[in-house]
């Protein structure tokens, strides 16, 4: 059986249209910068509330990603 590793890391999207717009964004940056991601965990949900209507969607999400052996995962230096 493959042996698979993790590595976790806290990022929190922020959107004004959603909390899908929200999720897609943080994912899009963490992709900028890490490799290997293989899946996310919406931790938790919330917003800012500006003139009694929401002005701000932030979903605080676990991304898991795979380690690459001997390699520095948070930048493209061994």
């Amino acid at each position: 059986m493959e042996s698979r590793t993790y590595k976790l890391v806290d990022l929190v999207g922020v959107s004004d249209e959603s909390y899908s717009e929200a999720t897609k964004n943080a994912i899009a940056r963490a992709s900028e910068t890490l490799r290997g991601l293989g899946w996310f965990e919406v931790t938790e949900l919330r917003g800012l509330i500006q003139n009694g209507k929401i002005s701000e969607y932030q979903v605080t999400i676990k991304i898991g990603f795979r380690p690459e052996e001997g390699k520095d995962a948070f930048s493209d230096q061994d």
